[in-house]
């Protein structure tokens, strides 16, 4: 690959249109235009009528590809070529000869506009928007380069075809350049999921005939009514706080309403959870009076009438009985988006936010193919089996995939296939690697064999002196009454379940009936014949032996155990994307970004997650003045109306004016309710943030201040410097501060350091273990740590 920095001449950069004749640049190279005391004979000439003078328009003579990201700009320049890299204004773009013709393939740099109100709209609400560019913002004033390039290239092109992300944001991204900078109506579509070679040149060769118009139309409806929602919604909780004198930036949006809803709700549930106590009961088995207990057995039910303990207490035999079988635990399937960023959490902690960004990545790398998928189906046309040869190379297991037709799942998506490994292998970091394995483990795993295990259940009925078969009696009612399960999904739904699942409380129908329940005691034993997939994906299932139990037994023990009913567990960041995705709140791409954001405003806080005062008093305002902006289903049909749009095969424009005029109508509505109520709302929000700030500062406060001896050390942030530091309670008259670790969130840990008994702290950097440390410079433990790493840099130096 060749590169050419390719200036504007100085003409271009000089000329300028205006009546006359323009001066020519070479005027200016020469300095004629600027001598000094140099006099010009001015010859009078006869008007003559002039001729009309033509002004070509440059010849189009390319072909010109217009990608999302300058990446994928390079792949598909490679794919078709040998291409030649050209520069303008630190922008790159390519050019490759294919049969003949010559190719411009040129790239975005993501969104080039962004939707905005027209001037003249003041407070709100706002209904009256327009497409802009984003250069006009100051923070994406870089993007005015790709937006000039684009413009410029687009005048010598005879066609143009879009080569942008295949779903509804590149749509969007794709039609915006379309009709905004090339001033076209239609182009063709190229249309891949990964950036592989071979893919690439199929997707030249065969195009689209136009723009994919269900994903433009219905990306552009979701930009419309987010942008209506979400900056008015946000307005009008800034306007609250500003009729009662107060400011601070908030912000609701059409998803984020419901979800930190979802968050309280579980709050609520696990403050006002009462624990009901409940009892486990258990059998000890011997072989004899010399041996140790063999085996344990345990009642399935949960006792949760204690007047019945007494009946087990008295039992001393039963008459057994083992059941054996043989089970087939087929692999999970492929992932979408969401399973890969269940699982990436459950298995390493990674944020599902940082899962998309490091697929992402991958996905640029030609490493993976596209991740924003809901597929969890695999197409013979990737040519699976080929992907799996090449992957043998990093990953031996890959030989174990013999499946002719892989194990998949129900969801499927038109745009792409599950997300899988393109077989491209390429050193990566740490965090990029663990993402990189389980895509490519989890692809092997739906090709290779069941896992086949040996099950063992033993079933031990309690029996008098007699033999009779000892019962109880039991309520037919919620034995379950105080507990709250997860509303979590199984990280593993489809892999069926081959160990007992000990702690799960039973439900049984409601009613107050006496049923007879005989006394039943069981034990699971799972041994693994051949491991199959779970051989190298990174499940764990257990085995146990136990021994064969047959006819009538002593039982050696009974052992009873107390236990209290637990409350719902909080949700994960993992756990709540899941929640959205089940509830059709929001898109795969936006879930783990409304997560985000909830937690940037500082509605939730902490990784299992916890809503804040704020959260908590935004949402009790809403839910007691302006219920709608938080009402599920109400997003739930609208996002339902814009999938319906991306469905559709005609009248695009019609249903994208409906679901907008709605929204309007609905925002309308919401300001009426809304400013009837401003200030009370205001002041309520008001208490919230007071109730936040004093939290925050006692969650900031440390240990007294060493210096003078009055005040107390606190946890503090430099808007200035961007970065935290530790600052006295007593400030001004105390000036003693202490620099902290920079690029990090700082939070107080748990901990005290053992040498000076200082608080510890957390630096918490994106993508990164938590560091612990202690921020006092004199401590003799952060000195030695010092000492050590200057040592070994001034060794590496020498």
């Amino acid at each position: 690959m060749t590169e050419k920095e390719e200036k504007p001449t100085l003409a271009e950069l000089t000329t300028v249109e205006s009546p006359g004749r323009p001066s020519p640049a070479s005027m200016l190279e020469s300095g004629e235009e600027g001598k000094k005391n140099k006099t010009r004979k001015i010859r009078k000439k006869k008007f003559e009528k002039s001729e009309n003078i033509k002004i070509s328009a440059p010849e189009k003579d390319s072909i010109l590809i217009i990608t999302e990201k300058p990446q994928a700009a390079q792949k598909i320049a490679s794919a078709l070529g040998k291409p030649e890299k050209n520069t303008i204004l630190g922008v790159s773009y390519y050019e490759v000869s294919l049969n003949g013709k010559k190719i411009i393939i040129a790239s975005a740099v993501g969104h080039l506009f962004n939707l905005t109100y027209k001037e003249g709209q003041k407070g709100w609400p706002i209904f009256e928007l327009e497409w802009k560019p984003s250069y006009l913002k100051g923070r994406a004033a870089f993007t005015k380069r790709y937006f000039d390039l684009l413009k410029k290239l687009t005048r010598k092109a005879s066609e143009i075809i879009l080569a942008t992300d295949f779903d509804i944001e590149g749509e969007v991204i794709g039609w915006n350049i379309l009709r905004f900078i090339c001033q076209r109506d239609n182009a063709k579509r190229m249309k891949f999921s990964t950036l592989t070679a071979n893919e690439l040149k199929r997707a030249y060769d065969s195009p689209l005939s136009q723009l994919e118009w269900g994903n433009a139309y219905a990306g552009e409806t979701r930009h419309y009514v987010d942008w209506l929602y979400g900056v008015n919604l946000s307005r009008a909780l800034m306007s609250s706080l500003k009729k009662n004198g107060s400011f601070k930036i908030l912000s609701i949006g059409r998803v984020q309403g419901p979800a930190l809803k979802i968050i309280i709700d579980r709050e609520r549930d696990i403050k006002s959870f009462k624990p009901v106590p409940y009892w486990q009961v258990f059998a000890n088995i011997k072989r004899n009076s010399k041996e140790t207990t063999i085996l344990e057995l345990k009642h399935p039910k949960d006792i949760f009438d204690e007047s019945i303990l007494e009946i087990f207490k008295s039992i001393r035999e039963g008459i057994a009985e083992t059941i054996k079988s043989e089970e087939l635990i087929s692999p999970p399937h492929p992932f979408d988006l969401t399973t890969l960023q269940r699982e990436a959490y459950r298995l390493y902690k990674i944020n599902p936010s940082e899962t998309l960004s490091i697929a992402q990545k991958l996905y640029l790398d030609s490493l993976i193919s596209y991740p924003r998928t809901s597929s969890q189906k695999i197409p013979f046309s990737i040519e699976p089996k080929k992907i799996l040869k090449a992957l043998e190379k990093k990953f031996p297991e890959a030989k174990l995939a013999l499946r002719e037709k892989p194990v998949e799942g129900k969801k499927s998506d038109p745009a792409h296939p599950s997300i899988h490994p393109t077989g491209e292998i390429v050193e990566l970091s740490e965090r990029d690697e663990k993402i990189y394995s389980l895509i490519a483990r989890r692809f092997i795993a739906v090709f290779s064999p069941d896992a086949r295990t040996a099950n063992k259940k033993i079933v031990l009925n309690a029996v008098n002196k007699e033999g009779n078969f000892i019962t109880y009696k039991v309520s037919e009612k919620n034995l379950n009454d105080g507990k709250i399960l997860k509303e979590e999904e199984d990280e593993h739904e489809n892999i069926k379940q081959a160990q007992d699942n000990n702690g799960q409380l039973e439900k049984s129908s409601k009613g107050k009936t006496q049923k007879e329940v005989p006394i039943t005691f069981v034990a699971f034993g799972l041994t693994f014949i051949e491991k199959g997939w779970t051989s190298f994906y990174p499940i764990k299932i257990d085995e146990q032996e136990i021994p064969d139990l047959i006819g009538r037994v002593k039982i050696d023990k009974i052992r009873i155990e107390e236990k209290e009913t637990m409350p719902p567990s909080r949700f994960t960041p993992a756990s709540l994307v899941s929640i959205l995705e089940r509830k059709n709140l929001g898109t795969k791409t936006t879930r783990s970004m409304i997560v985000d954001t909830l937690f940037d405003r500082g509605y939730l806080d902490g990784r299992s997650i916890q809503a804040t005062p704020l959260g908590i008093t935004l949402i009790e305002s809403l839910e007691k003045y302006s219920p709608i902006i938080i009402d599920e289903n109400l997003t739930r049909q609208l996002e339902e109306e814009m999938e319906n749009i991306q469905l559709a095969k005609s009248d695009f424009q019609k249903r994208e004016s409906e679901v907008i005029e709605k929204t309007k109508r609905l925002i309308s509505d919401i300001s009426k309710e809304f400013k009837a109520k401003e200030i009370e709302i205001g002041k309520e929000l008001m208490k919230g943030i007071e109730h936040q700030r004093n939290e925050q500062i006692q969650n900031n406060t440390l240990n007294p201040c060493p210096a003078c001896k009055e005040g107390k050390l606190r946890i503090l942030y430099s808007k200035k410097s961007k970065r935290y530091f530790i600052g006295c309670s007593n400030y001004p008259k105390c000036t003693q501060t202490f620099s902290l670790p920079p690029n990090a969130l700082i939070k107080k840990a748990e901990t005290q350091c053992p040498a000076d008994s200082f608080p510890k702290l957390l630096a918490i950097r994106k993508g990164k273990r938590p560091w612990e440390f202690c921020f006092n410079p004199q401590c003799p433990v952060e000195k030695e740590k010092r000492e050590k790493r200057e040592n070994q840099i001034e060794n590496n130096e020498n």
